[in-house]
């Protein structure tokens, strides 16, 4: 199963380091690609883990964008980048 969602404080590649590395945490995901310019994570699992990857991109500061991005995504957003950064 092929899925994108769009999210929400996506600046760099650290950012992107951090979501690949989160979302391949979760057992059912397989593939990641994270586009910068669109903000778009598209992952594949070999079943729905809709629901999880959002709650994962959220807890890590990465809303799915229309959902409420608050003051503390964007603080863990900086936080994560920072980390993805150190960690490439």
């Amino acid at each position: 199963m092929n899925t994108t969602v769009t999210i929400e404080n996506l600046k760099c590649g650290g950012c992107a380091a951090t979501i690949k590395k989160g979302l391949l945490a979760i057992d059912e995901v397989t593939e990641i690609d994270v586009n910068v310019e669109t903000s778009e994570v598209q992952f594949t699992s070999n079943k729905d883990v809709t629901e999880t990857v959002r709650e994962k991109l959220s807890k890590m500061g990465y809303p799915i964008a229309g959902e409420k991005n608050t003051l503390g995504h964007k603080a863990k957003s900086f936080v994560s980048c920072a980390i993805g950064r150190m960690d490439s």
